[in-house]
């Protein structure tokens, strides 16, 4: 660990900073994705998809390849590309035969896409509230959540580990819904030996830039049933124009789109599937060396990962209890930005604060669909209705976003300075 001294005056104060240096840049593209994309390049097809019934309805040759090996990788049945991770999520929905006016269960605790993928198919999002240790959709709020509009479940695998997935089954089971899971953040994450995102009717994976494995843009979708998962590529794929020629009598949501991932991502991908076993297990290296050095510190909860499980860090997750501290997130915060520490994050989100939802303003400007006869109930987006996901908002939630930067253990040295010199130091904030 640092000898930097934790007595020494904050920097926030004039004293020296206990990080002064920029991390480097988490990058985990090198120089096979280079050859990779140069091959493709040099190949001249760049995407190979036809929006209409045929052998090229399904794409080229590395989207099919890589496809392929994310079926296998995953231990899924189907696998299917997209050029988004929201354009997953809103084929998932779609796939679905979800209604205008069916209400989907979602947490607050996400990126807004998650929602408004829902919105998307002019359904009803319905916010349930958040376990307080792992962030995911706490299965007794989603219950009390459901009502007979309910005809899905979307848990979002938030920050780097699966929900309670077993418990959000057995409840949907129960009331006959159908549930997707949103592992954007937790690719390559355990859930009681299988991989998050492959245990629900329809999960899946963002490759956007910022998350473990990447190709600048795009999305993987999963599923083991096969009725989902073409009526998935319909949806990517221009649907309208392809369901006559294909057969498909069934014509709910076959509003299809350009959700189609190239030929140069695929080959990207490819390589980048090859690597994210070794990227996964750094981020946990990572991960646990941060749990040792800020062991102790006290009104500080350090992540707690769910039993038969394991975490892969997007973020590195804390609460602080700011009664025991008491200093504000919002004082913590800015002393530890002034001791250098970059990616840190006062609150996450609370979707259903959002404009769009306080004012319940989506379509046009008169309230469609929540004010339409669609919608068969008043939803209430009202300040209350996830407490625990408000209450980590607004005051007591403080994410480490390690996703940002490749971490040696010379630079957790200095964070961990940083944390313990603040600590030393609360008296100070106050």
């Amino acid at each position: 660990m640092s000898t930097q001294s934790n007595t020494d005056a904050l920097a926030l104060f004039g004293g020296p900073k206990a990080i002064d240096r920029a991390f480097v840049r988490y990058n985990p593209i090198g120089q096979e994705e280079l050859e990779a994309a140069k091959a493709v390049v040099e190949s001249g097809v760049l995407s190979q998809f036809i929006g209409a019934w045929g052998e090229d309805f399904l794409g080229g040759p590395k989207v099919r390849e890589f496809e392929r090996k994310c079926e296998a990788y995953f231990g899924v049945k189907h696998a299917i590309t997209v050029n988004s991770w929201t354009s997953g999520l809103i084929a998932a929905v779609g796939a679905l035969d979800i209604e205008p006016g069916d209400e989907v269960i979602v947490s607050p605790f996400t990126m807004c896409a998650s929602a408004t993928a829902i919105l998307h198919w002019n359904a009803i999002p319905v916010f349930a509230d958040i376990e307080p240790d792992t962030f995911c959709l706490d299965p007794r709020s989603v219950e009390a959540n459901i009502t007979p509009q309910t005809k899905a479940i979307m848990a979002v695998d938030i920050f780097g580990q699966s929900a309670d997935i077993d418990a959000l089954m057995e409840i949907a089971s129960r009331h006959n819904l159908k549930v997707i899971t949103d592992t954007a953040q937790a690719p390559g994450a355990l859930y009681k030996g299988k991989y998050a995102g492959t245990v629900s009717h329809v999960g899946g994976f963002s490759l956007n830039y910022h998350k473990h494995i990447h190709t600048g843009e795009g999305g993987i979708l999963v599923t083991d049933d096969d009725r989902i998962a073409d009526r998935l590529r319909l949806i990517r794929n221009h649907a309208e124009a392809v369901v006559g020629p294909m057969g498909e009598t069934n014509l709910a949501n076959m509003i299809g789109y350009n959700f189609r991932l190239g030929e140069i991502e695929c080959a990207i991908g490819l390589s980048q599937l090859s690597k994210l076993e070794a990227l996964v297990q750094g981020r946990q290296r990572v991960a646990e060396y941060l749990n040792r050095g800020l062991a102790g510190l006290p009104g500080l909860r350090t992540p707690k990962v769910r039993e038969g499980c394991t975490h892969v860090y997007y973020v590195y997750p804390m609460v602080l209890d700011i009664a025991q501290l008491g200093v504000s997130r919002a004082r913590i915060v800015e002393a530890l930005t002034a001791e250098g520490v970059a990616g840190l994050a006062a609150g996450y989100v609370n979707v259903h604060m959002l404009p769009m939802y306080q004012k319940k303003i989506a379509y046009g400007s008169r309230g469609f669909p929540w004010s339409s006869e669609i919608c068969k109930r008043e939803v209430s987006y009202a300040k209350g209705v996830c407490p625990v996901a408000e209450e980590l908002h607004e005051s007591s939630f403080l994410g480490f976003a390690m996703c940002l930067h490749d971490l040696s253990e010379t630079d957790l040295d200095l964070i961990v300075a940083a944390f313990r010199k603040v600590w030393a130091n609360l008296e100070a904030l106050k």
